[in-house]
């Protein structure tokens, strides 16, 4: 009987914890990283050659640096994986300049 009484006393601190249990409000959601800018400075394109230069770095495809990896080069954007996420890079337009007569 003293036994008994020694954990009902003991209360929920020593209970175990069901891990199927959605988490409470005390539980904070990680939050993920946000996306930083990145630019795309020109791109290399032909038939023998794809390099793409981001953050002043001359690229091939699978080459990478900071978490920044180039998937896939084509003519006018660029694949990446930043931090594992996938991102589009687009050249920037330039503006356009209207002839003089």
């Amino acid at each position: 009987m003293a036994l008994g009484s020694v954990f009902f006393c003991a209360g929920p601190a020593h209970a175990l914890q069901d891990p199927t249990r959605p988490p409470g409000p005390q539980a904070t959601a990680a939050k993920p990283a946000p996306e930083r800018s990145l630019a795309l400075d020109s791109i290399l394109f032909s038939k023998d050659r794809r390099v793409a230069v981001i953050e002043g770095e001359a690229l091939r495809e699978g080459q990478g640096f900071d978490n920044v990896r180039v998937i896939r080069i084509y003519a006018n954007r660029v694949l990446v994986t930043d931090n594992g996420r996938e991102r589009v890079l687009y050249l920037e337009r330039l503006p356009q300049v209207r002839g003089t007569q």
